[in-house]
């Protein structure tokens, strides 16, 4: 684990070099000629991977758009943004091509989450991956018109979709999601889904709902999770969450009841931590084997600015 990769108050995805230079989305002329230049890069991205290819230095995921199309890569590309005057574009691949490349020495298709979590990959670069998987995943699940059902054409560099029968405008969405720290006293509240690694509580989330605040969301969600009804909720920070296209709303809450009911559909368990017990799992170090979330999650810096600060 490379928790120095994420320090408090800076999970994965937060931090973007790229200018995203919008601007340049509707000069189809220009991307075109922007994707020939000799400092052109891509990131290719399948599914909830990435393609790597292996120098002497380590595995290297921004690759020339000559090297993601000898790998394999699908030739549409998707305009990220210019790094230091340089273009970089998203890429898809498809699962023939990553079929070949585990085959390959010099190349290989690595799951995101891990690569991030181990320093893999350089933290400053998350934010433009997330972007690519982002675009990628969407382009993937909307090649139709959802008004008409006609295929519809990729414009804007990769920002819209456009339907040539009904001239319906398509853009990529991003869903809402509230995730906060429950506190109550010198308590906390944690949950673990059963998909979680052994030992493993985090903070509760949800998505947020049409017509709702986020402050109604975190109410409510902490309710049909745990039972517990809470006040005082308070907007922390956000983080973007590329599985598929999320943003994780930071938010903090206290309780004004303890009892906690289980939504056993949501979680396999929740229960209240001691603000000493949280510290051992915060640092990994519970004689138990508990553990708070990744340093990779906004959910692991909601705990350690408590434990840091005290009530929030």
């Amino acid at each position: 684990m490379n928790a120095n990769a994420f320090p408090l108050g800076q999970p994965a995805f937060v931090t973007n070099v790229l200018d995203r230079a919008a601007h340049l989305r509707a000069d189809d002329e220009k991307l075109f000629a922007m994707e020939g230049q000799g400092n052109a890069r891509a990131y290719v991205v399948h599914r909830d991977s990435l393609v790597v290819k292996h120098d002497t230095e380590g595995p290297r995921a921004l690759l020339t758009i000559d090297e993601a199309l000898k790998l394999g890569a699908n030739p549409g590309t998707i305009f990220l943004g210019l790094r230091d005057g340089a273009p970089v574009f998203g890429m898809g691949i498809g699962a023939a091509a990553v079929e070949k490349l585990l085959t390959r020495d010099d190349a290989a298709v690595a799951e995101l989450r891990g690569m991030a979590m181990q320093g893999v990959v350089p933290s400053e670069q998350l934010s433009a991956i997330a972007m690519a998987k982002s675009m990628v995943s969407w382009h993937q699940r909307h090649g139709f018109c959802a008004n008409c059902g006609t295929r519809t054409a990729m414009s804007q560099g990769g920002w819209k979709r456009d339907c040539p029968a009904c001239k319906a405008e398509h853009f990529p969405r991003t869903d809402p999601v509230v995730i906060m720290l429950v506190t109550h006293g010198d308590k906390c509240l944690l949950g673990r889904q059963k998909q979680f690694p052994a030992g493993m509580y985090s903070c509760l989330a949800g998505f947020v709902e049409a017509a709702e605040t986020i402050e109604d969301a975190v109410r409510r969600e902490i309710f049909e999770e745990s039972g517990i009804r809470c006040s005082d909720v308070r907007y922390y920070m956000t983080q973007p969450w590329p599985y598929p296209s999320s943003l994780m709303i930071g938010c903090s809450a206290v309780a004004t009841s303890e009892e906690i009911t289980v939504d056993l559909a949501e979680l396999e368990d929740a229960r209240w931590f001691t603000r000493a017990e949280a510290t051992l799992m915060h640092k990994r170090e519970h004689p138990d084997g508990l553990a708070g979330p990744h340093p990779f999650a906004i959910a692991h810096h909601l705990l350690g600015r408590w434990l840091k600060q005290g009530p929030l």
